[in-house]
């Protein structure tokens, strides 16, 4: 295992990821966070706290579970969606890692079953290539190229105890 980020340098990262969220969007209040669990959701909650001590906005934070939209795994077919409406909303799609696609086009299906935002964005803390499908981050901490067999390990101390990005 090789360590790609450690705490530091994964706050630092978090913190220009909020910067630039509130630079390329004029109208914070406008703005719904939809993180995809589970790192995504820490992320996201990450981004929303320093977002509100940098601006003073309280951005809402929603759980967007895709597992009854993924297309790869089909043990799962309720779909849980979080009670919100997301018409009219900048919605900022949030996950830990961005790999072949599949969870984010996963997630662009419940984004429209909550709604009609009007625009939607994602923000990844490591983007490491091989996609299937024609995704982009908007917001992206790392590009890490990889090969196809290594993964990406994304720990937060909310939810490991650890904190660091190791590549395996």
């Amino acid at each position: 295992m090789k360590t790609i980020f450690d705490q530091s340098v994964i706050e630092r990262t978090i913190r220009r990821l909020s910067y630039e969220i509130i630079e390329k969007n004029k109208d914070l209040s406008l703005l719904t966070f939809l993180g995809i669990p589970t790192r995504g959701v820490t992320l996201a909650k990450r981004i929303q706290k320093n977002i509100e001590q940098i601006e003073g906005v309280l951005i809402p934070v929603e759980i967007l579970n895709v597992s009854g939209y993924r297309d790869d795994d089909k043990k799962t077919e309720e779909k849980n969606l979080p009670d919100t409406n997301l018409d009219n909303r900048v919605c900022i799609l949030v996950d830990d890692v961005l790999f072949t696609g599949r969870t984010v086009r996963a997630a662009m299906d419940a984004i429209i079953d909550l709604g009609r935002p009007s625009k939607v964005h994602l923000v990844v803390l490591v983007d490491r290539g091989h996609r299937e499908f024609p995704i982009h981050a908007n917001y992206v901490g790392k590009n890490l190229p990889t090969s196809i067999l290594e993964k990406v390990y994304v720990h937060f101390m909310e939810d490991d105890g650890i904190e660091d990005v190791v590549l395996g």
